[in-house]
């Protein structure tokens, strides 16, 4: 008889040669269980997606709640469904007026092929610019605005007409011009290992986009919902953009994504063609009545408002004379070292010791840290601490 290892390495599709292969039982709140019940403190939030924990009893209800009624009915945007119709108000009551029309898909890399798609529909122009070790998905469109040409060369050729500038460079704004329909960017670049920009760039490249009429996207996907100290990045900097994508954390477990505009501007993919973009299963209405009570959560627990604090107490327990720099935003971390193999180590060790830290895919001298927004800070000082002993040992 096959193992639970020998099914999910001979039957699923891998992504690495070297999967953790931690076996699930259950989650709840911030830990993890495996099969033979050991608990893991999880510090990454499945990639920035726990964000108020896993199995919120909230969400789980509100999940029960909406499979009793319906699941899947229609295709979206034919059917009028209360948890899209209430997902809708809540999330554009959070957002800029500008930022008044949602569409609900099914992932991140969704959204943000949505958004390109959509910026050209309001252009009329093919451009795209992206920044140089950007991270926006793996689909052929979003693979083609990200700057990790490792990840990419395999896979050519991909959309044209795609141009790299260097992120927090405000010399490379100029080559933004009448011909870019859009700039995508991550207010902080999250795989190229918290790259946090001054306020002073993106006001730039705000007032860049608007001068030359480009759309200027915000991919949000890992940033959004409190995870940076306020409920989305850009507002650390006195920036709007004109689209906004979001997945990730947006559903509470479940697996939800947007993108986010103007109604005017959304309106532009009903005709010439009709139908300018589609698809089954956004919007589910499970996903999106688990998103709306993760919404809820946030708000209603004030957890935004302790994420700061919160991150502070995990840095000052981790600090440590090998580490080289921790770059942080929030509950948003890099942790770097002088190489990747010291990297491994640690991450491998947190791992033996019951602690879920990862890595980025295009930052290997760094771990990432995620931990859920409303981990007790009992749990963030034991991490902490437990971390700060793995790279004594490590280093």
């Amino acid at each position: 008889m096959l193992s639970a290892s020998d099914i999910f390495l001979k039957h699923l599709a891998q992504t690495s040669p070297h999967p953790l292969e931690l076996e699930v039982s259950h989650a709840k709140g911030s830990y993890i269980f495996d099969k033979a019940g050991k608990k893991y403190y999880d510090l990454i939030s499945g990639i920035a997606v726990s964000n108020i924990g896993h199995c919120h009893p909230k969400v789980v209800q509100a999940v029960k709640d909406q499979v009793d009624k319906y699941m899947h009915v229609m295709a979206y945007g034919e059917f009028i469904q209360t948890p899209q119709n209430e997902l809708a108000i809540e999330l554009t009551k959070l957002l800029p007026i500008s930022l008044n029309s949602c569409y609900f898909v099914n992932s991140g890399a969704e959204a943000n092929e949505g958004a390109l798609k959509l910026a050209k529909r309001i252009t009329g122009r093919t451009e795209l610019i992206a920044c140089n070790k950007s991270y926006h998905g793996s689909t052929h469109g979003t693979l083609s605005v990200s700057g990790n040409e490792v990840k990419k060369n395999a896979f050519r050729p991909l959309l044209p007409d795609v141009r790299f500038i260097d992120f927090n460079n405000e010399a490379h704004l100029s080559q933004i011009t009448e011909k870019t329909a859009a700039v995508i960017i991550e207010p902080i670049q999250g795989d190229a290992g918290v790259r946090i920009p001054s306020a002073n760039y993106l006001q730039k490249l705000r007032q860049r986009c608007t001068e030359v009429g480009a759309q200027l996207i915000f991919d949000e996907i890992q940033t959004g919902f409190g995870r940076t100290g306020k409920l989305f990045a850009f507002e650390h900097f006195d920036v709007v953009p004109d689209i906004l994508t979001i997945a990730k954390a947006f559903g509470g477990g479940m697996p939800i994504g947007a993108f986010v505009s103007s109604k005017e501007k959304m309106d532009l993919l009903t005709h010439n063609p009709m139908l300018g973009h589609i698809t089954t299963f956004g919007g589910h209405p499970v996903n999106c009545a688990a998103a709306l009570a993760n919404l809820k959560v946030i708000q209603e627990e004030g957890l935004v408002s302790k994420v700061e604090t919160k991150g502070k107490l995990l840095q000052s327990k981790i600090e440590h004379p090998s580490i080289k720099e921790i770059r942080r935003k929030g509950l948003m971390f890099a942790i770097e070292f002088d190489s990747p193999d010291t990297v491994q180590k640690i991450v491998l060790r947190c791992l033996e010791k019951g602690i879920i830290a990862f890595w980025f895919l295009s930052c290997p001298e760094s771990f990432r840290l995620a931990p859920p927004i409303n981990m007790s800070d009992e749990d963030l000082a034991y991490a902490g601490n437990t971390i700060r002993q793995i790279i004594d040992k490590c280093t």
